[in-house]
């Protein structure tokens, strides 16, 4: 509907209710006098009480001088636009194509007899969830605030986090039907221009229908589409956003979605908690190591038991093997058909617990797991140790801080299983060389997925494997050249700023 508008509001009037035929939610009012005005906006979408305030204040008989100025004036469209200036935001509208989208986009329209002209007044009313703590991504000391599905709240919350002019947000339409607003959000100067363009360009490429959430637009815009490993991460929290942010990433914030996506991504997201931000360095190098050796033990943990158990049985002391192989004895099953049959039932009751109701789905999943757990040893079916095994991995499992990164260590377990279980420890070997190599090779928006590891980056290892002191953390990382490099000036260790405190 590119045509312009037109003089009789009639036509107008005509043409849209055409548009929005069989639409029981869309409201026209008309307002009466020497000079006609028809107001159209969605019901529940608009503010109707604001408005009703607004239109009583302007043509209301406290005002009864400026309406009837307003109602005889030739040019009544622009002294209605700036009576309503002092009240909302306004801006004009020249074709029934700019009406029609703000109407979808929850604004009130404006019409008038002999205006070629509508004028769009932003009085957005719909109701929208609070700011909450994420419940995904839950800190200790951390500030107690999450994304809502309202990409103008958490535009502002990220705002508020980083009040500096250099933070740019670019705002772009997606979806020919749901016409979501996608925003760009940068620093100026610090974030890689090449990696600012990608994404921009990225974004632009998608043709969609519609956009529900940042899956659809982190699928369309990843490297590597068939790999179990994310490229894009994902957070509900502002501070996490503005953090990497500061760090020369870009963010990517979708309407209706209470996910912020942050690229370049790498592994090491995986094993690095918000509360390791917020807690002594000390303490959150320590948590961090307890985390890697859970993570990659959940990954290795079952298959080095069967390969020990099946292929390499003297690996283990005499008496450890004794106490195993009495209680595997009369179970009927290879120890990898075990551990599958043990891993496959411990993800349904994951799962399980996961789609159903809060208050049932964590007691009976738990429940389950205890109850089906020791009938199957009392049925001779698995071994206790069996299912020992299977409860530490899925225990060290759910230490993952990102979720995404946690389904793609469980998935891999089982893979893992099978070449332990046809190889012995040379198929965890040749499994876990065909995975690192398969991790050089990935790739987030031209940054290697395992750096500053590989390629080994001395200045960016003071936050992958330790949490290193805030004072000591003084470059950017992924900054590549001494441009922009510094963001904490040396010399702040204390002791070393000045005389001794007595």
């Amino acid at each position: 509907m590119t045509a312009p508008i037109s003089e009789s509001l009639e036509e107008n009037e005509e043409l849209l209710r055409g548009t929005f035929r069989n639409c029981y939610d869309i409201v026209f009012r008309r307002i009466q006098g020497p000079k006609n005005f028809l107001l159209v906006y969605m019901d529940g979408l608009a503010d109707a009480k604001a408005l009703d305030n607004m239109l009583l204040q302007i043509l209301g008989p406290a005002n009864s001088s400026n309406s009837g100025e307003l109602m005889e004036h030739g040019s009544s469209g622009e002294m209605l636009e700036q009576q309503l200036a002092s009240f909302v935001k306004t801006t004009l509208a020249e074709t029934m194509d700019d009406v029609v989208h703000g109407i979808l986009s929850a604004q009130v329209i404006i019409l008038s007899d002999y205006t070629n002209h509508a004028i769009i007044a932003d009085l957005k009313g719909f109701e929208q969830r609070g700011i909450e703590e994420p419940s995904n991504e839950i800190t200790i000391r951390g500030p107690r605030e999450g994304f809502t599905e309202n990409v103008n709240v958490n535009t502002s919350m990220v705002r508020r986090k980083i009040m500096s002019a250099k933070l740019k947000m670019e705002s772009m339409t997606v979806g020919s039907l749901s016409k979501t607003t996608v925003v760009i959000a940068y620093l100026e100067g610090i974030a890689k221009e090449s990696v600012v363009e990608e994404v921009r360009k990225r974004i632009r490429q998608i043709q969609i229908d519609t956009v529900l959430g940042g899956n659809f637009i982190e699928e369309f815009i990843e490297d590597h589409p068939f790999t179990l490993f994310p490229q894009v991460q994902n957070t509900e929290r502002p501070d996490i956003v503005a953090s990497y942010l500061a760090e020369r990433k870009v963010a990517v914030l979708i309407d209706g979605s209470p996910f912020a996506l942050i690229v370049p991504c790498t592994l090491w997201s995986a094993f690095q908690s918000a509360d390791d931000y917020y807690e002594r360095f000390i303490y959150a190098t320590l948590i961090r190591w307890l985390r890697m050796v859970l993570i990659i033990g959940s990954l290795f943990l079952p298959s080095i038991y069967v390969a020990i158990t099946t292929f390499h049985p003297e690996l283990l002391p005499a008496n450890f093997l004794l106490s195993i192989t009495s209680a595997r004895e009369g179970v009927p099953f290879p120890a990898v058909i075990e551990a599958l049959l043990m891993e496959f039932l411990f993800e349904g009751l994951r799962e399980a617990g996961i789609r159903m109701p809060r208050p049932t789905g964590s007691a009976i999943s738990i429940v389950g797991a205890l109850v089906i757990g020791q009938a199957a040893v009392e049925a001779g079916i698995v071994s206790a140790p069996m299912v020992i095994v299977v409860s530490i991995t899925g225990i060290a499992s759910l230490i993952t801080p990102r979720y995404s990164m946690g389904v793609a260590f469980r998935m891999l377990r089982f893979p893992m299983l099978i070449f332990s279980g046809m190889f012995g420890l040379y198929g965890i070997t040749m499994a876990s060389l065909f995975l690192h190599i398969h991790l050089t090779n990935l790739e987030s928006f031209g940054v290697p997925y395992l750096s500053p590891i590989s390629p080994l980056s001395r200045q960016d290892l003071k936050d992958v494997l330790i949490r290193a002191p805030r004072w000591s953390m003084n470059t950017i990382p992924l900054s590549g050249s001494k441009r922009n490099k510094w963001r904490i000036p040396k010399g702040q260790r204390p002791g070393d700023q000045g005389d001794e405190i007595l």
